[in-house]
């Protein structure tokens, strides 16, 4: 089996890091995105700024993966946010309406006094928690 296409740079300071993600995120290369995110967790990050501008494809399952980090970072009082999503990424986020959830400024937007770690000008809410819905089977019109 081939390696997954992706290749995962981190920076930390303090209780902030920035997830920089190059290649490509699919069904293969998701588990790998879901484990460094959970490791920021893990390592007491609470910030997480995700710098998407590298990827050359992203599918549901990238999409799962970032859905699944942001709320357990949600959870533990944090924030994550996704920057410069590719194309297929921000295509899937239309159709599912869940952009509001991820995405942050374009990286052009910031500051340039932030250096090479991302700080939002002002202080960015939790992700807030969205209930679950039930899904009726069959055809429903």
């Amino acid at each position: 089996m081939p390696l997954p296409q992706l290749t995962i740079y981190r920076h930390d300071r303090r209780k902030r890091a920035l997830i920089t993600l190059a290649g490509e995120i699919d069904l293969e290369s998701a588990p790998l995105v879901r484990a460094a995110l959970a490791r920021c967790l893990s390592d007491g990050i609470r910030i997480v700024d995700v710098d998407l501008t590298p990827v050359t494809f992203c599918d549901c399952s990238g999409l799962n993966a970032f859905l699944y980090a942001a709320q357990r970072t949600t959870d533990a009082g944090g924030i994550l946010r996704l920057y410069n999503p590719p194309p297929s990424l921000g295509r899937i986020l239309d159709l599912t309406g869940c952009g509001f959830l991820l995405v942050g400024l374009p990286l052009g937007h910031l500051p340039p006094s932030l250096g090479d770690v991302l700080a939002p000008t002002a202080q960015a809410l939790p992700h807030r928690r969205v209930p679950l819905v039930p899904v009726l089977s069959g055809d429903a019109r």
